[in-house]
């Protein structure tokens, strides 16, 4: 294993023209995460899991757990699938004022710091400084300066420094990303049908000014480890449409980020692009592709297919009691709509429709809920107790039951999840492994 970064070791191939990136695991569900850290057991990869500011910090989150905790989380299910732990990099995504922005800019800075000193000490060795949003007190009437959001990344930046320094949780010195995204984190909002891609000067002037914010605060060794720039290659996916990787258009920006040594591109949103975009984007330096609503829209998939078959299974059976799972979690969703409501557009009809099977996948953040949990659990007891037959599996889930038929797989609830998880991993895998 290298004594450097993993991320350092993706820059240096590039930089040396080989086709390598990385991929990023941008979820906290406990079925994709174990999923994605099993496939990897048999390989040399490096396995590169990370957290929002908004789904963990000090305060909980909306995952009810902190930096130590979610931390905690990754290794202990990485143990349990056998994967050592010094292949497993944590990282902190968009780890800024982002869950505070109705504070004044002093308190929600206040309240970053102790988050990207928080995650330092768990163990966390990527850290993407994000302070482009504004806060409070900061003009709602103009765009916030790249340079405003520079000196507050920098001093963010100051603050992890110093808790690796004094409390080092992982044998990597961190890594640091910069810049942001276009779109919302997690997906735009419905309509969208093409993003611009970020126009080079652009670029430039995030790195030019983040750099200045460094050094003036004494950061130029922590600047040598600035490896990634956040920008929009042009691929987006909304409610119901995707925008997909058209190389030509990102072609300027592609060959700006050559002149840089130590710099390669992260692209959030990567989502449901097809493998052979997600190569192209790789060989065109944007070499760190974030992926997270796909997977639990994996995870989504194969559990609804699962009630599918138990209820053309199951139904009318002898004291056998369905999980009603989509029942359940409609109802759970309509009498908490705010995780879905300003994100889905349009009549009862198509919200319904959004619900289960939008891209943005919504309904992510209620998988946690107990009583979904408790249907989950009703789902996988009747599905272990009376197996699917073949032919019902051959209906809903083909591809699975191939394996299932070559006793490549076994006819689990559970290994049918991960299997289908796994099958959107594998397109990152390809993607990202140099020929």
């Amino acid at each position: 294993m290298s004594k450097q970064n993993p991320l350092m070791d993706v820059v240096e191939a590039q930089k040396s023209g080989e086709a390598k990136g990385i991929y990023s695991i941008c979820s906290s569900n406990v079925f994709v995460i174990e999923a994605c850290l099993e496939q990897e057991v048999e390989s040399d990869n490096y396995v590169l899991i990370e957290s929002t500011s908004n789904q963990v910090n000090q305060y909980g989150g909306y995952t009810g757990m902190n930096a130590a905790q979610f931390s905690n989380f990754v290794y202990e299910l990485a143990k349990k699938v056998g994967l050592p732990a010094d292949r497993i990099l944590l990282g902190g995504d968009h780890l800024g004022p982002n869950a505070w922005q109705d504070e004044s800019a002093e308190s929600a800075m206040d309240k970053s710091r102790v988050l990207v000193s928080d995650s330092i000490k768990a163990g966390y060795s990527k850290i993407h400084l994000d302070a482009s949003m504004k806060c409070a007190d900061d003009d709602p009437d103009q765009p916030l300066d790249v340079a405003i959001s520079a000196k507050r990344a920098a001093q963010m930046c100051r603050v992890a420094e110093q808790a690796y320094r004094e409390n080092p949780g992982s044998p990597w010195k961190p890594c640091y990303i910069i810049g942001t995204e276009v779109p919302i984190p997690g997906g735009a909002l419905s309509g969208e049908t093409e993003f611009s891609v970020t126009r080079t000067e652009d670029a430039q002037r995030t790195i030019d000014v983040t750099k200045e914010a460094f050094y003036e605060l004494g950061l130029e060794e922590a600047w040598e480890r600035v490896v990634g720039l956040v920008v929009q290659p042009g691929v987006e996916f909304g409610d119901s449409s995707l925008i997909h990787y058209d190389r030509e258009k990102a072609a300027q920006l592609s060959n700006f980020i050559k002149k840089y040594d130590n710099l390669i591109y992260e692209a959030h949103s990567t989502d449901y692009q097809t493998p052979e975009s997600l190569k192209q984007m790789v060989e065109d330096h944007f070499a760190i592709l974030k992926i997270g609503p796909a997977l639990t829209f994996a995870f989504r998939e194969a559990v609804f297919s699962l009630e599918m078959m138990e209820q053309e299974w199951l139904k009318g059976r002898k004291g056998v009691v369905l999980s009603q799972l989509q029942d359940v979690l409609e109802k759970i969703m309509l009498e908490n709509p705010k995780n879905w409501k300003k994100h889905y557009q349009g009549d009862d009809v198509y919200l319904r429709f959004a619900r289960k099977y939008s891209y943005s996948d919504r309904s992510r953040y209620y998988w946690p809920d107990e009583k979904v949990q408790k249907s989950l659990n009703i789902l996988f007891v009747n599905l272990t107790k009376e197996p699917v037959p073949e032919s019902l599996l051959s209906q809903y889930m083909p591809y699975q039951y191939r394996k299932v038929m070559r006793n490549e797989l076994e006819n689990t609830p559970l290994e049918l999840i991960y299997d289908r998880i796994m099958s959107q991993i594998s397109d990152y895998i390809y993607a990202c492994q140099s020929q």
